[in-house]
């Protein structure tokens, strides 16, 4: 039981002089990426080779008796690389495996723990000059990026208080219980810049000045790791990765606004991260960082954790309150605003995992150091999901600002298998896409909204030549569509009615009235609904149709997607030149639309043809084509 800023300073110095003392320090990707990808089975294989070696004084983590001089092997959160999981860390040097299998498990035990030689195989390969990289740092995929609310991501065992604390944990929240008012706390949020990570970008230290002069003895923290749009992962890895650091950002939001509970709203499905914040909340208890009393300055915290069964809308402030409240998860009119009447009418401050991840680092580096990052307008870095057709997918965390090309080609390699370049998808569904025309657009709140599109919580999927915009919008549209609560009429039949003209374009029935009025439901959907979600809900329409109308009127005018994806608007035939008559594709026919001699150039009849594709997937020579 941690009782003094003293005592923490001890158990920060033990914890350091047990990691210092460690000649080898494994740390295995227990993401749930790499987790999926069997990284728990290669730790629990280290763990086993560990135990069988005790005369080169090896043990595993949990022995904690004498365990000075030993080589420990630990689980860790998402390192980020996903594309290249599982990953393995050795420290101190830092040295990154990369795929690792379980059968490549007892070649590095043998090579690099017991005798310090590196497996060269298992590192990352450099794309251009095709050598070997041996630590992380240098690998161009973490050497472009500027981790602050990710600094521990993989780099510490997130079940382990003792490795958190070692790292400056809880640190930040000493010095504000010890030589910080609850006011001074706030200006240094407002001084720093930081605003909201997870939705429009609200400055969070005016959030919390609402709270803070709001009246009434009870007050809430709510973090909000509600993360549902298609394709992001921030939440979600910092919550499992590194979920001490979220408790830590609650108890300062708490201590500068007067709140004594919080709650963290985590969706179900994140069942890792619900666990991994759950061992948190009780050992945080156990060591005193969380109850009566903390570090002895009279501060008293009190977290709960609530799983959300998945819908989309409690994403938005007042959605997640009436969820908690046990209320069917629906947004209620504003004002009043929750920093005013919020949580069973309590002062409530809202803030996503991300904004309260970077509140550690703010109250202990400096609100100078931290505006110093990114923009003057858009402080701090932001982390991106990575996802789609760039080459090397994951976490990224770099500072507000950084361009687009630099994240999609720097970092994330550029498009695999040689694609080009077509666009982007920026803030999920409330988001909106961009084009090549914009790779050189510095990625902030204001040059954003300018384009038409939004930070959002981060997630960014990108886009080949190969992908079929209207496609794109009619995915994105029926998301929402399904995951309106019904609430209100303009988003409730608004977005249906915009799924449906969007699916007539996709099938070939659509005419340029229907562009037309998809453009007008757009704007009295974005004009009239409710909540945040119905209001952002047509941007990805109303983005391509601004950057690419002509993929629209393709399918309207000439019935052809350009792309060649919408499968109603291809046409299926047979190049002679290429077919041999070997009949796979006239066998695999459900519609009986091929004919043709063995041996001979086969034919598809187009009144027959049900554009179902077997015929390209069982073709062994490439013979048919689309057009």
């Amino acid at each position: 039981m941690l009782n003094s800023r003293v005592e923490l300073d001890d158990l920060k110095k033990k914890a350091l002089l047990e990691i210092s003392r460690t000649p080898k320090r494994i740390l295995v990707c227990a993401g749930t990426g790499c987790v999926a990808n069997g990284s728990l089975k290669v730790f629990e294989l280290f763990k086993q080779l560990l135990a069988q070696k005790p005369e080169l004084k090896l043990s595993v983590e949990l022995d904690k008796e004498d365990h000075h001089n030993k080589t420990s092997a630990h689980i860790s959160g998402c390192h980020g690389f996903c594309q290249m999981g599982p990953l393995v860390r050795i420290e101190p040097r830092g040295t990154l495996y990369c795929k690792v299998k379980p059968e490549d498990v007892s070649e590095i035990f043998e090579e690099h723990i017991i005798n310090g030689r590196v497996v060269t195989r298992l590192l990352y390969q450099d794309d251009n000059t095709h050598s070997p990289i041996e630590t992380q740092d240098e690998i161009p995929f973490y050497k472009n990026q500027l981790r602050v609310a990710l600094a521990n991501c993989g780099r510490i065992n997130p079940d382990d208080i003792e490795d958190y604390i070692a790292h400056n944990g809880y640190q930040s929240l000493a010095r504000a219980l010890y030589e910080m008012t609850p006011d001074e706390v706030v200006k240094e949020v407002l001084d720093s810049g930081l605003r909201g990570r997870g939705g429009g970008g609200f400055p969070t230290g005016r959030k919390w000045l609402f709270a803070r002069e709001a009246g009434g003895e009870k007050k809430y923290i709510i973090c909000n790791g509600d993360e549902g749009d298609p394709g992001a992962f921030m939440d979600r890895s910092v919550m499992e990765g590194d979920p001490h650091r979220v408790i830590e950002g609650m108890m300062l939001a708490g201590y500068a606004v007067g709140a004594d509970e919080g709650y963290i709203y985590v969706r179900a499905e994140y069942p890792l991260a619900v666990k991994r914040l759950r061992r948190a909340v009780e050992t945080a208890g156990k060591y005193g960082m969380l109850g009566e009393n903390i570090l002895g300055r009279g501060f008293s915290f009190k977290v709960n954790i609530k799983e959300g069964a998945g819908a989309f809308v409690c994403g938005e402030e007042t959605a997640l309150i009436a969820s908690i409240e046990g209320e069917r998860g629906m947004p209620r009119p504003r004002p009043p605003f929750p920093a005013v009447s919020g949580l069973w009418g309590c002062p409530t401050i809202i803030n996503n995992v991300e904004t309260l991840a970077n509140l550690p680092s703010i109250i202990l580096n400096g609100a100078g150091w931290f505006s110093s990052l990114g923009t003057p307008t858009s402080t701090g870095t932001k982390t991106f999901a990575l996802a789609g057709q760039v080459a090397h997918t994951g976490l990224v965390e770099v500072p507000m600002g950084l361009t687009l090309r630099k994240v999609v080609f720097d970092i994330g390699g550029g498009l695999r298998d040689g694609k080009v370049f077509k666009a982007v998808q920026i803030g999920g569904p409330s988001g909106g896409c961009l084009t090549k025309d914009h790779l050189d657009l510095p990625l902030d709140y204001d040059s954003l909204q300018k384009a038409g599109a939004m930070v959002g919580s981060g997630g960014l999927v990108v886009m080949g030549e190969d992908t079929c915009m209207v496609e794109v919008a009619k995915f994105f549209m029926g998301f929402v569509q399904n995951e309106s609560c019904g609430k209100c009429v303009p988003c409730r039949e608004g977005t249906r009615r915009m799924l449906d003209l969007l699916t007539r374009i996709t099938s070939g029935a659509g005419t340029e009235e229907d562009l037309l009025l998809l453009e007008e439901l757009a704007l009295i959907v974005k004009d009239g609904s409710l909540c945040g979600l119905g209001k952002t809900a047509p941007n990805p329409v109303l983005t391509t149709l601004k950057y690419f109308r002509s993929e629209y009127e393709a399918h309207v005018r000439d019935k052809k997607c350009p792309a060649g994806v919408c499968k109603d608007l291809l046409d299926y035939r047979i190049d002679p030149s290429l077919c041999k008559g070997c009949g796979l594709c006239k066998k695999n026919c459900p519609a009986d639309a091929i004919s043709g001699a063995k041996k001979e150039p086969h034919q598809i009849d187009p009144e027959k043809c049900i554009k179902c594709g077997t015929c390209v997937s069982k073709c062994k020579f490439g013979a048919i084509v689309t057009n």
